[in-house]
């Protein structure tokens, strides 16, 4: 995610000698070199105005502290569960901090995120990181007790339309078509819907657009109403709401 984010700066104009991604690893070191010509890449943090933490979540208070000592005063965190109280205090009160939640999405510059506010964040603050995640994406402000919502929604959701695409392309094969034609069937049809969803809104009314009374459209559906289908997403973005709630008091 922290590389799909620097893509997306450098896409969106920022200048590479602006930037600096810090990596401990020598191979990955070695890797992220080559992907960003121009970028600097240390072992260590280099003195700063703002960093973008992107570390697993046990890591992310140090690395605020870290960040903070080498002179930032803006952090933004896409690390999850790791709640702003924690992330402050290891910043420090002259740092305003910035949290979010994006999603896998934005690896190809179509991500859905969300950004809380810390109490020192203004609203320069959160443009800046706006600025950041917009890059890859949509971004939408939520108070921070929303943040496990958006994990369970936005976070878990691809996963949830990924589970789907392969049932589809498993259901295409029980049909009677190759695998490899289903899945460039079902491919097409996410592309398509997708931007069809995205041009027009409203869910509701382009599933009945599709729909005939009595059709085959009409039938598939209420199969899949017979199998409660919604219940089920509704019960897995809960249950991921939950999980994500655990894992920040944890």
């Amino acid at each position: 995610m922290g590389a799909a984010l620097v893509g997306g700066l450098l896409h969106a104009g920022w200048a590479a000698a602006d930037l600096a991604v810090v990596e401990v690893s020598a191979p990955r070191a070695t890797q992220l070199r080559e992907q960003f010509p121009g970028v600097a890449v240390a072992d260590t943090v280099p003195p700063c105005h703002a960093a973008l933490i992107a570390v697993k979540p046990p890591d992310a208070a140090a690395a605020c502290a870290v960040a903070s000592a080498a002179g930032a005063t803006r952090v933004l965190s896409i690390a999850a569960g790791i709640p702003l109280t924690a992330l402050q205090a290891a910043a420090g009160s002259r740092v305003a901090v910035v949290r979010a939640m994006p999603n896998t999405p934005a690896l190809v510059g179509q991500g859905a995120a969300a950004i809380s506010a810390g109490p020192t964040a203004d609203e320069t603050d959160m443009e800046w990181a706006e600025s950041i995640l917009g890059s890859v994406g949509t971004v939408v402000r939520v108070p921070e007790d929303q943040l496990d919502a958006v994990t369970g929604l936005a976070g878990s959701g691809p996963a949830y339309l990924f589970l789907v695409a392969e049932a589809l392309i498993a259901a295409g094969e029980t049909v009677g078509l190759d695998r490899v034609t289903s899945e460039a069937l079902v491919t097409q049809l996410f592309v398509g819907s997708a931007a069809l969803l995205r041009e027009r809104g409203e869910p509701a009314e382009l599933r009945a657009m599709v729909t005939s009374p009595g059709g085959t459209t009409a039938a598939g559906l209420a199969v899949l109403e017979d199998c409660a289908v919604r219940e089920a997403f509704q019960q897995a973005v809960v249950a991921a709401k939950a999980r994500s709630v655990e894992l920040g008091q944890g």
